[in-house]
C-alpha cells in the first residue's frame, strides 16, 4: 500500500529542506491548490523554510482579472504570504510559450540566490509533454520531458509531483473540500496540449489504461540517457574547452580541432549541451550551418545563426555571440578627465593603469587606414598588426582607439603585445560582459 500523498511528498522535498526560502507558483488551479495545501500543512508539523506563494496575472483574458482574488483568499486562510505579479505577454507565433516565457521571468525576478520555486505539474502533464514533444521529432533532450529539478536564476525549479497522478491530486483536494479555480483557456481544443489532454489522452488509456503511466516512465528512461549524453559532452568540453588566447574576452569559445576529431552525431551532442544554456537548439534541418562553420576554409569568416545569438568562427576557435553582444554604439566619445574610468556605450570600461595622459581625449573607432607607432618597430598599420595578434574579426570594430587630435595615442593592451605604453600608463578595456541565463 502506497503512504499517503504527504508522506510522499515529504519524501520528493528531502533534497531542499535547508534552502533559505520555498516559493511555489500558485495559478489558483487544482495542482498548485493541492501543493499550496500540501505545503502548508506540512509547515504545521515540520520544520521548513519559509513558504511563500507568487501568482503571475498575464492578463490575457477577462476571467483572469478575479484570479488574484481568488489566491488571496487562499493563501490567507493558509497563512502563507501571496506575491501578486502582473507581467506583459509579448505576441508571437506561440502565444502559449510567449506567456510561459513572460511567466518565467517573473518567477526569476521573484527568487533570491539558493531559493526553491515548486511548481505543480504531475505524472499526467509529464506523459502529454512526452507525447507532444514526440509528435514534433524531438530527440532524447526533448523526450527526457520535464526534470524533476533544474536550476532557475540563483537557485532551484523543482517539480516534486511527477510522481502523482491527476487522480490522486482530485482524491486529497475532494478530502480536503478545496476550492481551485477553473481556467477556461484549458478546454480550447484549439491549443495543442489541450488536444491531446482532452481528445488523444482519453483514447489512449480506454485502450491502454496504464498508457499515462508508461509514458512517463519512457520519460524518465530518456532522462537517464540524456544523463550519460550529458556525462560523454562533459567529457568532449574538457578537450575543446581549453582556454582562448584572450582570456580577457567574456564570450563563450571552444577549440575547433578537438571537435573535429569527434563523429558527427558527437560534435552535435557536444554542442547541444553547450548552447543549452546559451540559446534555444536549432532543429535538425538547421545543423547544416553548423557543417558549414566548421568546414570553411582558416581565412574565411563565417557565422551560424541561432535564435538567440550567432556563432562565430575565428582561425581555429569558434565563439558564441548573443544577441546582446551587437548593441553597442560606435559613435566618438569625448573623455575630458581620463583619470576616471570612461563607461562606453554597450562596449564596457575604459581606464588607464598608471599614470594617466593629459586629456581632454576622445575615443573613436576603427576606419580603416590607422597608423600606429610601436616602439622598436616605427609607425605600422594598425590592421597588421591587429592580424599579427590574431584578435577575432567580431571584436576589431569594438576595440576602442584614443586619440589626442588627430593622433591614435593608444590602444588597449588586450589587442597585443605590441601596445605601447603612454606617458607611463597602460590603456586597459574592459569589455561589455555578455552573461545571459535562457532555459
Amino acid at each position: 500500500m502506497k503512504p499517503d500523498v504527504a508522506a510522499r511528498l515529504l519524501q520528493a522535498l528531502a533534497p531542499w529542506r535547508n534552502a533559505p526560502a520555498w516559493h511555489i507558483a500558485f495559478s489558483g488551479g487544482l495542482d498548485s491548490t493541492v501543493l499550496l495545501h500540501l505545503l502548508a500543512s506540512l509547515a504545521n508539523t515540520q520544520t521548513l523554510p519559509p513558504l511563500r506563494a507568487v501568482h503571475v496575472h498575464h492578463g490575457l483574458q477577462a476571467a483572469a482579472d478575479a484570479w488574484p482574488a481568488h489566491c488571496q483568499a487562499v493563501c490567507d486562510s493558509l497563512g502563507v504570504p501571496l506575491r501578486l505579479m502582473r507581467v506583459q505577454v509579448r505576441p508571437g507565433a506561440s502565444l502559449e510559450r510567449a506567456a510561459r516565457d513572460a511567466r518565467y521571468q517573473a518567477f526569476m525576478q521573484a527568487m533570491g540566490a539558493g531559493e526553491v520555486l515548486f511548481t505543480g505539474q504531475h505524472r499526467d502533464d509529464q506523459a502529454e509533454t512526452l507525447l507532444f514533444r514526440l509528435l514534433r521529432g524531438a530527440g532524447v533532450r526533448g523526450l527526457a520531458a520535464m526534470p524533476e529539478h533544474r536550476p532557475l536564476a540563483q537557485g532551484h525549479l523543482v517539480r516534486p509531483l511527477l510522481a502523482f497522478s491527476r487522480s490522486e491530486l482530485e482524491a486529497y483536494a475532494q478530502q480536503h473540500q478545496l476550492h481551485w479555480i477553473e481556467d477556461p483557456s484549458n478546454v480550447d481544443p484549439r491549443f495543442s496540449r489541450n488536444y491531446l489532454r482532452h481528445r488523444v489522452l482519453p483514447s489512449l488509456t480506454e485502450r491502454w489504461p496504464q498508457a499515462i503511466t508508461q509514458l512517463a516512465r519512457t520519460a524518465e528512461h530518456m532522462a537517464e540517457a540524456l544523463g550519460l549524453l550529458d556525462e560523454l559532452a562533459q567529457m568532449d568540453l574538457q578537450r575543446a574547452g581549453q582556454p582562448s588566447a584572450f582570456p580577457w574576452l567574456p564570450l563563450p569559445s571552444l577549440a575547433l580541432e578537438p571537435l573535429r576529431q569527434l563523429s558527427d552525431a558527437r560534435q552535435r551532442n557536444v554542442l547541444r549541451y553547450w548552447l543549452t544554456p546559451l540559446t534555444r537548439l536549432p532543429d535538425s534541418d538547421h545543423w547544416t550551418g553548423w557543417n558549414a562553420l566548421r568546414d570553411a576554409k582558416g581565412d574565411a569568416q563565417p557565422l551560424w545563426r541561432l535564435a538567440d545569438g550567432q556563432m562565430q568562427r575565428s582561425g581555429e576557435r569558434i565563439w558564441w555571440l548573443p544577441t546582446t553582444w551587437s548593441t553597442f554604439s560606435d559613435a566618438s566619445v569625448s573623455w575630458p578627465d581620463p583619470q576616471q574610468p570612461l563607461e562606453l556605450m554597450g562596449n564596457g570600461q575604459l581606464r588607464f593603469i598608471g599614470r594617466a595622459p593629459e586629456g581632454p581625449l576622445v575615443v573613436r573607432y576603427r576606419q580603416g587606414g590607422e597608423i600606429f607607432d610601436v616602439p622598436g618597430r616605427g609607425r605600422r598599420d594598425l590592421k597588421r598588426l591587429l592580424n599579427e595578434s590574431g584578435l577575432p574579426g567580431f571584436v576589431r570594430g569594438r576595440l576602442p582607439l584614443v586619440y589626442r587630435g588627430e593622433q591614435l595615442l593608444a590602444v588597449p593592451s588586450v589587442a597585443g603585445a605590441w601596445t605601447r605604453s603612454v606617458d607611463d600608463g597602460q590603456l586597459d578595456w574592459l569589455p561589455q560582459s555578455c552573461d545571459q541565463g535562457l532555459s
